[in-house]
């Protein structure tokens, strides 16, 4: 009898190993008919999806400068022949509003708009107090001399002359091409633009002072 038990044992153990080999060559056979999966760290990582930029529609109109003044809607072809320029040859951007702009060179950054003349005499006050010490006489015709920061405007001096207000807004200052810096003397407009100062006696038609 205990001879009986070994058989049996034996034919137990066998069976067990078979069915384990089924097993595993069942589990193999899966996995290979199983579809490649991405790595781990391809699964985490970010995705950037690229396209290419929206180029600008040749009929499009935007808003067009001649000599930074402002003339109307033009298409960018139409605006590069009223500024007697290549079509590649005008800047495109965007002015405070929003909205499109073409010019050459420094008709991307239009003018500000004038200062308040409340805030402008109230500056002129203070100009005035904080300089009460000094007994050199205001010139006569003297203007207001004003710098725009980009947000607003800041009092520089008041009752110098036209040439000592430019002299204090951009004596030993530069701007690169599509760049201009803009100041005030008294109701005229000033802008720094490259090589050289324009004026405008109404915020809007530029001339070169300088």
């Amino acid at each position: 009898m205990p001879k009986d038990n070994r058989i049996l044992i034996a034919i137990g153990a066998a069976a067990a190993v078979v069915i384990a080999v089924i097993v595993g060559l069942l589990l193999t056979r899966d996995g290979d008919n199983a579809p490649d999966a991405p790595p781990p760290a391809a699964q985490g990582g970010l995705t950037v999806s690229v396209a290419d930029a929206p180029g600008l529609d040749s009929t499009r109109e935007l808003r067009c400068y001649v000599d930074g003044q402002f003339v109307g809607m033009a298409t960018l072809t139409d605006c590069a022949r009223r500024n007697g320029l290549a079509t590649d040859a005008l800047d495109v951007g965007v002015d405070a509003t929003g909205a499109l702009v073409a010019a050459p060179t420094a008709s991307l950054s239009p003018p500000p708009v004038a200062p308040p003349t409340e805030m402008a005499e109230n500056q002129t006050e203070a100009v005035a107090s904080d300089s009460t010490q000094s007994t050199q006489p205001s010139q006569a015709g003297g203007g207001q001399c004003m710098r725009y920061t980009g947000s607003d405007w800041r009092t520089v001096s008041s009752g110098g002359s036209l040439n000592q207000c430019v002299q204090e807004l951009y004596a030993g200052t530069c701007v690169r091409p599509g760049e201009a810096l803009y100041g005030r003397w008294g109701e005229t407009t000033l802008r720094l633009v490259p090589r050289r100062v324009e004026q405008s006696p109404d915020n809007n038609r530029f001339r070169t002072l300088a």
